[in-house]
């Protein structure tokens, strides 16, 4: 059975094909291959009961588990992992995430197993209550400063105006990863108030195969929970407008059929 996932604002588009021979696969790179390819956007399968996929570019998941508590950890999860890779975080340190959907829930469950101490800044009462029963430390509104400075953060909400109030969240030396494949536009960054001692502010592009294979196996090891609301496939519309309201805690998932 094929699920479709969706949560921030994202859609279920995941790695198909890479040409395999250029710099950036040679390298490990393979997200930024420029002839890389996408199921849910350049070949159908997003919004169908199957699909067909390179097998190299597929994962094998239990067939004793909830189809629908498996499909978040695909697109979400995976690029929810490569985002928390790309922010940098040393160990034991403190993370910001800015919105709370369904990468973002379970990229922090990944960064608690890892030690982090997590802070959720986010504009939906729900998600925040959520982020805490998962165990971050706090949750507040998604443009309040964090209660301590942060080694790093992730943006995962597409506002461009979260930019420069994450940035000015960050200890010295601290990581801000932008996470969504598409963002409003950013304010006018002050270089001393959001970019001096050395913050970094880096952009994340879909996923290797090795975070996928990296990530499930994690989620395995410590038992990442999924949080998902079901659809049926002709409700798709509903799903989304639910999302735009904030109306679907973690993942929103359409199950064929």
């Amino acid at each position: 059975m094929s699920l479709f996932c969706t949560g921030d604002r994202a859609g279920g588009a995941w790695l198909r094909g890479t040409c395999g021979s250029c710099r950036y696969c040679r390298a490990g790179r393979e997200n930024l291959c420029p002839r890389s390819t996408y199921t849910g956007w350049d070949a159908d399968g997003g919004f169908s009961e199957t699909a067909l996929v390179p097998e190299a570019f597929a994962y094998r998941l239990p067939d004793d588990q909830d189809p629908a508590l498996l499909a978040p950890l695909l697109c979400a999860g995976i690029i929810g992992y490569r985002s928390l890779r790309r922010s940098m975080l040393p160990p034991g340190g403190r993370l910001g995430i800015y919105g709370f959907g369904a990468s973002a829930h379970l990229a922090a469950q990944a960064a608690l197993a890892e030690g982090a101490t997590v802070h959720v800044l986010t504009r939906s009462a729900r998600a925040r209550e959520l982020a805490l029963e998962l165990g971050v430390a706090s949750a507040g509104g998604a443009y309040d400063r964090p209660p301590e400075l942060l080694d790093s953060a992730i943006l995962f909400a597409p506002v461009g105006d979260l930019v420069p109030v994450a940035l000015e969240s960050l200890d010295r030396s601290g990581t801000l990863a932008v996470a969504g494949i598409h963002l409003s536009d950013i304010p006018v960054l002050n270089y001393q108030r959001h970019l001096f001692q050395e913050r970094n502010l880096r952009s994340v592009t879909s996923n290797t195969r090795q975070d996928g294979r990296d990530f499930l196996a994690l989620a395995e090891r410590v038992g990442i929970r999924v949080v998902a609301s079901r659809y049926p496939m002709d409700h798709a519309d509903r799903a989304l407008a639910d999302l735009a309201a904030d109306k679907v805690n973690g993942a929103a998932v359409l199950v064929p059929g």
